[in-house]
């Protein structure tokens, strides 16, 4: 999910090159009183400010579908859609791309297009959400000027890396963009209520558009993510380097954005985890979570935060892969942990939550490290061992007919 989010997230305020500012149009005297103040807070000059022009609900969709075609290609999001209704964080009978589309639809009250180097604004939209919207593309297209954006926002085989990649872009022009708007200083002291109710205003925002609140948490969260976590990390990243930019040395994990000091302190890279080839049948897309949303896996089911949080926080590492075989798919997801606590806090809350979503755990199919589920047809395995002295963790979910043994263990490659 994280590579659709850093996906959604370009299309909520895709990120262009600017192109000249005639100083004309719509909207040009709030470019022009946005422009001096960002420069301000960032202490970067805009070699020109973009041109701005008005753009009707029926333009933004036809505009969504080509970039979300051309961003995720059918063979990409239909891999992606499998695995995440595998894994139970999306409905069986959702068509995914026709829901995001709407979903994107609903949100998006501004963009740049990269070929035409403009600012687009939708036509009819809240006065104050249009004008939010233009300062925040602002900044991106101040960033833009002055970073090369385009690798941070590529890593397709990583989707944790492309989220945390882009919660530094999204996280800065919202900070940017709320310091900018309030006149400089410290917005959180400026603000009643300071930086939770930035917060809380943001999550508001979005549950009253009536798309995303019937969206499942996983997207909820994943789309709030980029710009609440992002902006808390670039916060703590302005407060501890004033004058620098992260964009030399970017997080590598989400692990990294929920617990900072595993970035700015001692820094802890994830751990890179491959997977050997299948013992039947073939690979059709493969990825990681990252400590983020295996805390939302977890959350799911669960439904205790605390717990949610707890269990994902020594996470280290994972992947993931989906097989199509001859008797149906299978997912095999490895994840590596700090320490053998930690792996054994995951192994004993995520059997937990299986439980909860599907039912008791068969009789004599359990050991001290092995749990094994069965729904609907399936066989669902979870197991906790090691690799290279490393804990680890395998879940298989697999048809009838397959062994759950779907990857070997043994042949699973871990690099700090």
């Amino acid at each position: 999910m994280d590579r659709l989010i850093a996906v959604t997230a370009l299309l909520l305020t895709a990120t262009a090159a600017c192109g000249g500012n005639d100083g004309e149009g719509p909207h040009a005297s709030r470019v022009a009183r946005a422009v001096p103040r960002i420069e301000e807070s960032t202490g970067l000059a805009f070699r020109t400010p973009p041109r701005l022009e008005n753009r009707t609900k029926d333009e933004v969709r036809s505009y969504l579908e080509q970039r979300f075609t051309e961003e995720l290609p059918a063979a990409e999001l239909s891999g992606m859609e499998r695995v995440y209704k595998r894994f139970g964080l999306l409905p069986e009978a959702m068509d995914f791309r026709q829901f995001m589309l709407d979903l994107l639809t609903e949100q998006v009250a501004g963009y740049y297009d990269p070929k035409t180097k403009v600012l687009y604004v939708v036509e009819g939209g809240d006065a104050e959400l249009t004008g939010i919207t233009i300062w925040h593309e602002l900044v991106h297209a101040l960033q833009d000027q002055h970073f090369n954006l385009d690798s941070m926002q590529s890593a397709r085989d990583n989707n944790d890396r492309a989220m945390a990649g882009q919660a530094v872009v999204e996280g800065q022009a919202t900070l940017e963009q709320i310091t900018s708007m309030i006149g400089g200083g410290n917005f959180a002291a400026a603000l009643p209520g300071g930086w939770e109710r930035v917060r809380q205003m943001i999550r508001e925002m979005q549950g009253t558009m009536p798309i995303f609140a019937s969206a499942p948490v996983i997207l909820q969260e994943t789309l709030i993510f980029p710009y609440l976590s992002g902006a808390e990390f670039m916060r703590a990243f302005k407060e501890r380097h004033p004058g620098q930019s992260p964009f030399g040395r970017m997080p590598t994990s989400t692990e990294q954005l929920l617990h900072t000091a595993r970035y700015f302190d001692a820094r802890d890279e994830p751990t890179r985890v491959t997977l050997p080839r299948p013992a039947t049948g073939t690979v059709v897309y493969s990825n990681n979570l990252g400590e983020f949303e295996t805390r939302i896996l977890l959350f799911e089911y669960l439904r205790d935060q605390a717990s949610a949080v707890r269990g994902a926080a020594g996470w280290d590492g994972d992947q993931y892969v989906l097989i199509d075989t001859p008797n149906g798919e299978a997912l095999a997801w490895v994840t590596v942990w700090d320490t053998s606590i930690d792996a054994a806090e995951f192994f004993d809350l995520f059997d937990a939550a299986l439980i909860k979503r599907h039912g008791e755990v068969r009789p004599g199919a359990s050991t001290g490290t092995t749990r094994s589920y069965g729904t609907r047809g399936r066989r669902l395995t979870l197991t906790i061992s090691d690799v290279g002295a490393r804990p680890v963790i395998l879940f298989t979910d697999v048809p009838p007919g397959v062994s759950p043994r779907v990857i070997d263990l043994s042949r699973v490659t871990l690099q700090e």
